[in-house]
């Protein structure tokens, strides 16, 4: 078979000749240019009339804008901040790089600073595209508390409206591996409605008393008071050590309804974004292990609430069968919290001054360190 430019060769060697020909040798010509070529006769007397059409090229479309040097740098601060989404990484990208010029971790050309600083939610996954990836899903070891369930008000994902901070969801993340069977460790993952703050607490095993012992701890690392808590229906929760300890504290205890995630979605989206998301599934059952989970939260607190924004829910609409959800722009649960009235200004000045001392990419770091610690002792077991 010839190729493309024998074909073209041989048209024009016997084009010249066949215009100038008479019928019956035209007749020769195409029957020996269509042997050769094994075109069609019809698109062949087209060729020998006109010849080839010029060669057209692809049209460029615009030109791309985000490439090279920006892709880097936004891939580098994409991973610093956590990997989160454009939603949430595009309103936070002004006040991100400011911190990580402020830290000496970034220096940005002026033309590179301000493309990252124009570039939209759609460019962001474009360029990131190619770094993403999926986690597996773990196993649910909650185990009903039948005790002073009439006492404890139950409470839906639309009842609670309180436009303060103060009011958070707990639940329990169990590092059991493949098997709920034997001892192992936990966290306690605490998550305020109004604000998002998040404290994962490690706990060496899942007991009333630790959930109670823990809750205690906490409220002192909270920007706020603490004024409830909603739990599920496990037993760890649903107690007289619990009950009386909310009580005599004046905090609301409620809890949700029996099998519906929904009614802590707030929580339950920290679980995995988190909690999952930075110590995977491994069963983890070693006092060694429980020291560097312990590690991995004292910095992962900080990681989280001063650098990971987050998006909060505005309204929902349902139009047939489909759910318009509208949110609102994203921010990190620090500057939420700076944003409430009810806070006080001296938590806020404190909350500044902490602010300004921490470094994104040095927590990030020693987090990515204790982690790959954690995962050599499960490896090893």
């Amino acid at each position: 078979m010839m190729s493309q430019r024998s074909k073209r060769e041989l048209l024009a060697e016997i084009q010249p000749r066949y215009l100038k020909a008479k019928k019956a040798e035209k007749q020769k010509i195409l029957d020996e240019f269509t042997a050769a070529t094994v075109y069609h006769r019809k698109y062949a007397v087209r060729l020998l009339k006109h010849g080839y059409p010029p060669h057209r090229s692809k049209p460029k479309g615009r030109r791309a804008i985000y490439r090279g040097e920006v892709v880097q740098v936004l891939k580098q601060i994409w991973e610093i901040y956590g990997r989160i989404c454009s939603k949430r990484l595009h309103p936070y990208l002004p006040e991100g790089i400011k911190v990580l010029e402020r830290c000496g971790e970034l220096t940005l050309a002026a033309e590179t600073k301000e493309l990252l600083l124009s570039i939209s939610c759609s460019t962001i996954d474009r360029c990131l595209a190619p770094a993403r990836f999926n986690h597996p899903s773990g196993l649910s070891t909650t185990k009903p508390g039948s005790l002073l369930k009439k006492n404890i008000p139950v409470r839906t994902f639309a009842d609670w409206s309180e436009d303060k901070p103060g009011f958070l969801e707990v639940d329990l993340v169990a590092h059991c591996g493949d098997t709920a069977a034997g001892a192992f460790l936990d966290t306690l993952t605490c998550t305020d409605l109004c604000t998002g703050w998040t404290e994962p607490i490690a706990l060496r095993r899942r007991s009333q008393e630790t959930v109670c012992s823990a809750i205690g701890a906490m409220r002192p690392d909270l920007p706020f008071d603490l004024l409830g808590i909603d739990s599920d229906n496990g037993s760890e929760f649903i107690n007289d050590l619990l009950y009386r300890y909310c009580l005599k504290e004046k905090i609301t205890f409620t809890r949700s309804r029996p099998y519906k995630k929904n009614d802590q979605a707030h929580v339950e989206q920290k679980n995995w974004s988190v909690v999952r998301h930075t110590v995977g599934y491994d069963r983890l059952d070693s006092d060694e292990q429980f020291a560097i989970l312990q590690n991995i939260y004292q910095d992962l607190r900080l990681y989280v609430n001063f650098f990971q924004p987050v998006l909060k829910l505005v309204s929902k609409q349902h139009i047939g069968s489909k759910v318009i959800c509208k949110y609102d722009t994203a921010r990190t649960p620090y500057q939420r919290v700076l944003e409430r009235d009810n806070v006080s200004l001296a938590r806020k000045a404190n909350l500044l001054n902490q602010y300004l001392r921490l470094n994104p990419v040095e927590l990030r770091r020693r987090i990515d360190e204790h982690v790959a610690q954690l995962w050599s002792t499960v490896c090893h077991e």
